[in-house]
């Protein structure tokens, strides 16, 4: 079993399609580990973005995730990674594979409804951003 994150953005957040997209993730065989909602600042979520700052569209993703609340999670499953992006589709919606996260909740490229890690060390990285290491083992009650 190995871990990663998702975050389900403003966008399904907003629109109360987080339950749905909550629901389909487990319904994979994803077990969530540690969740929560709040809402990033825009120094949060640049420095969560970090990676694509100096891009065209980093700006404006910055902006979006910092428009509502999110919802991170950390999720465990066989190969979870791969799994996780296999389960929530291409970026744009509208190339992403009937059944996909993307394909049934997201608006556009842009408001995708989810975001996934992209490799097993973007995975640890992301998922010590948003949470502790006794709330991503389950290991310590607040």
């Amino acid at each position: 079993m190995s871990l990663t994150l998702a975050i389900i953005k403003p966008d399904a957040v907003g629109s109360g399609k987080a339950g749905k997209v909550l629901a389909h993730l487990e319904g994979a065989g994803f077990t969530v580990r540690a969740a929560r909602m709040l809402s990033l600042s825009k120094a949060q979520a640049g420095a969560f973005y970090a990676v694509h700052k100096g891009r065209p569209f980093y700006d404006e993703l910055v902006e979006f995730m910092t428009s509502g609340p999110v919802f991170p999670m950390v999720l465990e499953a066989d190969d979870a990674v791969p799994l996780l992006r296999e389960t929530i589709g291409a970026t744009d919606p509208a190339e992403a594979a009937e059944g996909t996260v993307r394909k049934l909740y997201a608006e556009s490229k842009g408001r995708n409804a989810i975001h996934a890690s992209d490799s097993d060390e973007n995975a640890r990285q992301e998922i010590a951003f948003f949470f502790s290491e006794h709330e991503r083992l389950g290991t310590g009650r607040s």
